[in-house]
């Protein structure tokens, strides 16, 4: 009883400690990530305003790397904007080209959430208010709908939330 009760007066400051060992453990944690995927601190885009991370989102990533492919990741260069904002990849099957779309979706995941990238340090990302994607032929037993049926409900449904600082990523759209 009594070590409950001593337990119970400082049960918030018990809180604020676990709360604190969390932050810094997330630190840590994207710290040795971006350390072991070879990540680099690359400079936020400044708007004309000068706010950061707003600007004409402009996607330049110079020897982009996949990094869960670690050193066996061939490196892309990718570039979006600033005057168009749509880029489509075409070629044949096993060219790469959902790796390369996962490896941009995955590395502004990252970037946004504080851990370094596996690019050049020239490289430049916006902050996107959003970032969506339908990757390959889903089908959904639940609402007994097609293949393309389903497809096309992910197109829908990111259609109607995507906004102008948003990044949209469209695998295959169209098949099944």
């Amino acid at each position: 009883r009594r070590l409950s009760k001593i337990v119970g007066d400082i049960a918030q400051k018990i809180r604020e400690g676990i709360e604190l060992t969390a932050r810094i453990d997330y630190i840590l944690a994207r710290a040795r990530y971006s350390k072991a995927v070879g990540g680099v601190s690359i400079n936020h885009q400044r708007s004309t305003d000068g706010s950061a991370g707003l600007s004409e989102s402009v996607v330049n990533l110079s020897n982009a790397r996949h990094p869960v492919l670690g050193e066996k990741a061939v490196p892309i260069n990718v570039s979006i904007g600033p005057d168009w904002h749509v880029l489509v990849i075409t070629g044949p099957n096993t060219g790469g080209k959902t790796l390369a779309m996962k490896t941009v979706g995955l590395l502004a995941l990252l970037y946004q959430s504080g851990i370094r990238i596996p690019v050049d340090e020239e490289s430049t990302l916006p902050v996107f208010d959003g970032i969506y994607a339908d990757v390959g032929d889903s089908q959904s037993i639940e609402y007994a709908v097609s293949r393309f049926g389903a497809h096309m409900q992910n197109v829908i449904d990111i259609l109607s939330v995507a906004g102008r600082r948003s990044l949209v990523l469209l695998d295959e759209l169209g098949t099944s």
